[in-house]
């Protein structure tokens, strides 16, 4: 196994690549962009719509661009990623890449040993609360059969549901139906109810993804 530790990239380049997002249409570029700047960027990208809104293209622009060797600079990990599941899959994909990660404000350095750890540990919780989830989800299913009742729309969308779903839809072995019909939903519910449900679909990873460092 892989030590957790290991330095990653193993040869570092001196390019800084960055990434800013809004959350609002209210909100300003101006501070992160800044912070960006001081930090020694060579080029920044930037999304610039609400981040609710499913396509971030610069985004995808930007690890287009990043090559092996750099290193990823964003203001804050909100800025980055929308979920823990979703921050750790990004920065696995970095590390596979060999790119560095590092958030400002967090102070959260991947090319350094404590960055790395940080982000091992991270991995590793973000693993056990969807497993949590899954056992949760499977126990009140198991319940509902001993009452005679098999799945079934239940009466609220609670965040608990939402949150399961979105871990479960980056994975290739379960369909959009499937992890409906295990939450007691319908497909359409999801597609409601999750707005960047196409994107977290065109992500799909394994299922146990290793660790990240």
């Amino acid at each position: 196994m892989e030590d957790p530790l290991t330095a990653w990239p193993r040869t570092l380049s001196d390019i800084r690549i960055g990434y800013a997002r809004v959350s609002t249409g209210g909100q300003r570029l101006d501070r992160q962009l800044d912070a960006l700047t001081a930090a020694g960027c060579r080029r920044i990208f930037a999304d610039k719509k609400s981040g609710k809104n499913a396509l971030r293209p610069e985004l995808k622009a930007c690890h287009a661009f990043l090559a092996p060797g750099d290193t990823l600079i964003v203001p804050a990990l909100d800025r980055y990623g929308r979920s823990l599941r979703n921050l750790i899959t990004m920065v696995g994909d970095l590390r596979t890449r060999e790119i560095g990660f590092h958030s400002l404000h967090e102070r959260l350095d991947t090319t350094t040993p404590g960055g790395r750890l940080v982000f091992h540990v991270f991995a590793a919780l973000a693993e056990f609360i969807r497993e949590l989830i899954v056992q949760g989800t499977n126990e009140g299913l198991a319940a509902a059969r001993a009452r005679g009742r098999v799945g079934g729309r239940p009466t609220v969308v609670t965040p608990e549901l939402l949150r399961a779903a979105r871990d479960m839809l980056p994975n290739p072995e379960n369909s959009v139906q499937a992890i409906a019909k295990l939450l007691g939903v319908s497909p359409g519910t999801l597609y409601n109810h999750i707005p960047d449900l196409r994107e977290l679909r065109a992500a799909r990873r394994p299922q146990r993804p290793a660790p990240v460092a």
